[in-house]
């Protein structure tokens, strides 16, 4: 067993493993650690240690930790490629060092101009069952801060040897760099695949393939004579794969840089001085004390007090938590969504599986489960996605709950006064759960991100919430009073007794707005001078149907099917469907469902589809395309809507249409099936999320029976900026002119057709854009159960004229932030 504390060895920016800006080692290729954006020029040993290898170029150097364990430290990406130049080795290896020697001198900016990336890996490539735990997060480190403690169990006694015949292969080293960190992970990860045991040879020295310590202390040369030696079944295999490595570099795409913190782009001419500016992740109107929900993890112990009785904790409490996410999970709408998702995150044998290995080295049973969710969200977090990445927060969220059944205590949620605006760098979804029934009046985050499930179920509960306000929200104190206004993504902290007097007095004339449009029921809603514009609900689940039936709703605009299809191993038969299709159509008596057929791919995996891993999940195999790719998919979903008894009231709509052929493929396998089974016309529609399908909507139209704007996918195709990544919320807006032009163009293009065309994005629930939409042609806005009451209010004040004149102006605006500008000052004359 090994226990070591590593001190920074580089002062600089700490990053998990997945923030490294290279596969081999976000990947984990190399093994497990962490990466040091440095802002000096010295690398330093973080521990006791005897030096195994220098490479030959300077920028990297292996320690020996004692019993097996090995530490890498490669200063910067692509180094090698500099050969050697501005890096000054100070030990050979053979040395003994002690904590804090230094070990390379490097010319930091030659780095930073020369190399893919100066973030510098910390990694432990060798050590039998190593477990990271005491990780130092995010955030700058001086040299010699703590930064991790490495723990190890025993290595095996014995090693499986591979039978059967022995291959040999002479080559040559071809590498432009010789052998280095990436290549050498790459033919370890081989070797362990192919199963076989391999050798190789030069200059009288004999290195085992499966450990890449070994082969870099070979120092292989471009041009260095190397004997493979490689005996089981995949010995001619593996041999040719580590020729191959050996002779022509691998281009690897870049891994995901680190995420940057959000930056909420505002200008002081559009944020006068002390007001705070954000990203709106649910709209409204707040005011009430600041109440800061501060992040109190609980003290958790890493040493264990022995293997079973670890496990037996780790087990108890597993079986625990799932026993209340169990009974949890049947609360209605969203959150109920959520806490099955944790259910099913709980259940992952990955995440219990590491959390067991990690007790088997001696930790505590909380400090296992942390452990294996930090990397398990590491992983999420080097997806790429900023979306997906935003679902580490779940896996956390799920380990903190089964830390606290182990330690028996409880989240400090409790004494959140109603009526007050909560801080937080973050919320859990858990966290905003509990705090459903404390009437809370508006949510101001740090940090997160609009699509985030905490903004979900904000807008659910139809609780206004701003994120990505940064650091800035810190100054603010407990009790202070505040004004939140997340139509216009923005926090004021102390406003004026006048600022105050107009905000109560828009609060509570909308809300007798509300009430009035929520007394009048589900009867269609009207613009002031006659013009009738639906709203409908966007749904997922049947107690959304509900809430949306007592919300007034006149239908649902948008039916999301992958509440069935995902976090499951397989995927949901006809008659599963069926049942809830026929639930939330009874739901919503004598009105209208759209029904959208299956959307995934992207930020929304199905792992029993099979979908390939893609560079590009959001450009790749999502949508239609996933269902015409699968066409046992598409034929069970259509079989199971036209089973609905009051099939006359659903309609199909077809996720990110591209081409006129996709309405063409899916209207045949429609009509096949209408006519094998007897029933007469359903009505088939197209999403409008694709800059495609805006600017080819009059040919769409001529398949379709309507067409529906999703705003959020749309708007970021048109932006070509990731909705989901925070760093760039704050410019991804869906009233830039470029996507309202799509947006009119979309209008015009159908109306040739005579198709009505409705929104069923983010937009639609957006006070100062819905104006505009209707403005624009838009006849049927979709939006959150709780939001319908407001929309409808809101749109029995507007006269046609007048919006269509807001419409003409915003197309012709410059940008985002003037239509916005516009949209309010149009909404605060609407309200004299």
């Amino acid at each position: 067993m090994i226990d070591v504390q590593l001190k920074a060895p580089l002062a600089g920016w700490v990053l998990p493993l997945g923030g490294i800006p290279d596969p081999v080692f976000a990947d984990g290729m190399m093994g497990p650690g962490l990466g040091i954006d440095p802002i000096d020029d010295t690398l330093h040993a973080p521990c006791d240690a005897t030096v195994l290898t220098v490479h030959a170029a300077g920028h990297a150097v292996t320690l020996g930790l004692g019993e097996g364990v090995a530490l890498l430290m490669h200063i910067g990406i692509d180094t090698v490629a500099m050969a050697g130049k501005g890096f000054t080795p100070l030990v050979t290896p053979g040395d003994t060092v002690r904590s804090g020697d230094p070990l390379i001198r490097f010319d930091l900016d030659a780095v930073v101009l020369g190399a893919a990336s100066a973030v510098t890996p910390v990694i432990v490539v060798e050590g039998a069952a190593v477990s990271l735990v005491d990780t130092a997060g995010e955030g700058l480190v001086a040299v010699g801060d703590p930064l991790v403690r490495i723990v190890s169990g025993a290595a095996d006694a014995a090693t499986a040897t591979a039978s059967g015949e022995t291959v040999r292969h002479e080559t040559i080293v071809r590498l432009p760099h010789g052998l280095h960190a990436r290549p050498a992970a790459r033919i370890v990860a081989a070797v362990r695949e192919s199963g076989a045991d391999v050798q190789l040879i030069a200059a009288g020295q004999t290195a085992a393939a499966s450990s890449p310590i070994a082969l870099l202390s070979l120092g292989l040369a471009t041009g260095s004579p190397v004997t493979i030696v490689a005996r089981g079944s995949g010995a001619e295999a593996v041999i040719a794969a580590i020729e191959a490595l050996l002779t022509h570099e691998v281009e690897d795409a870049a891994a995901p840089a680190p995420a940057a913190r959000p930056v909420v782009r505002a200008t002081p001419a559009t944020l006068p001085p002390g007001v705070l500016g954000g990203v709106s992740a649910a709209p409204g109107l707040a005011i009430g004390p600041a109440f800061w929900l501060r992040a109190e993890l609980p003290d958790v112990s890493s040493a264990g007090e022995g293997v079973v009785v670890e496990r037996e904790r780790l087990a108890a409490a597993i079986a625990s938590v799932d026993a209340a996410l169990d009974a949890e999970a049947a609360r209605p709408g969203h959150l109920g969504g959520v806490l099955k998702a944790h259910r099913a995150i709980l259940a992952d044998p990955d995440l219990r599986a590491r959390a067991d290995a990690a007790v088997a080295n001696g930790l505590s049973a909380a400090a296992a489960m942390l452990s294996a969710a930090e990397t398990q969200g590491a992983a999420l977090r080097a997806s790429g996605n900023a979306r997906i990445a935003e679902r580490a927060d779940d896996i956390r969220d799920v380990a903190l709950r089964v830390v606290h059944a182990i330690l028996g205590t409880q989240p400090a949620l409790a004494g959140v006064p109603a009526g007050a605006i909560v801080l937080a760098d973050e919320l859990l979804p858990s966290q905003l759960g509990a705090l459903s029934a404390a009437q809370v009046s508006g949510f101001a985050l740090a940090g997160g991100g609009p699509t985030s499930h905490v903004a979900i179920l904000a807008a659910g509960m139809g609780v206004p919430m701003v994120v990505a306000l940064g650091t800035a929200i810190d100054t603010i104190g407990d009790g202070a009073m505040l004004m939140l206004d997340a139509d216009a993504a923005i926090l004021i902290p102390n406003p004026t007794e006048e600022c105050l007097a107009a905000a109560r007095e828009t609060i509570a004339q909308r809300a007798a707005d509300e009430a009035a449009a929520l007394a009048a029921g589900d009867r269609p809603a009207t613009t002031a001078d006659g013009q009738a514009i639906h709203v409908y609900a966007n749904l997922g689940s049947l107690a959304d149907a509900q809430a949306a039936a007592a919300q007034g709703a006149e239908g649902c605009g948008l039916l999301r099917t992958e509440f069935l299809f995902l976090d499951r191993a397989t995927p949901p038969d006809v008659a599963e469907q069926a049942a809830d299709y026929r639930g939330i159509v009874a739901a919503l008596p004598d009105r209208p469902v759209v029904i959208r057929l299956l959307d995934v791919g992207g930020d929304k995996p199905a792992p029993y589809l099979d979908i390939p891993t893609e560079e590009n999940p959001a450009l790749g195999l999502r949508g239609i395309r996933v269902a015409l790719a699968r066409p046992e998919v598409l034929d069970a979903q259509l079989r199971a809507i036209l089973s609905v008894p009051d099939v006359a009231r659903c309609r199909i709509m077809v996720p990110m249409v591209a081409s006129v052929d996709e309405m063409i493929a899916v209207r045949a396998a429609l009509d096949a099936l209408r006519d094998e089974l007897g029933i007469g016309p359903v009505q088939l529609g197209a999403m409008v999320e694709t800059p495609a399908a805006a600017a080819t909507a009059d040919l769409i139209a001529a398949h379709s029976d309507f067409l529906s704007v999703g705003s959020n996918d749309l708007t970021q195709y048109v932006l070509a900026m990731d909705r989901g990544n925070p760093a760039l919320a704050a410019g991804i807006d869906g009233l830039h002119p470029a996507v309202l032009r799509l947006i009119e163009m979309t209008c015009r293009g159908a109306a040739t057709r005579g198709v009505p065309v409705s929104v069923c994005g983010g937009l639609a629930a957006d006070p100062l854009a819905a104006p505009i939409l209707v403005g624009l042609g838009v006849r049927t806005l979709s939006v959150p159960p709780a939001r319908v009451p407001a929309v409808k209010a809101l749109v029995a004040r507007l006269t046609l004229p007048a919006v269509q004149d807001l419409a003409a102006a915003a197309l012709s605006a410059a940008s985002a932030a003037e239509v916005r500008g516009l949209a309010r000052r149009f909404a605060e004359e609407a309200a004299r």
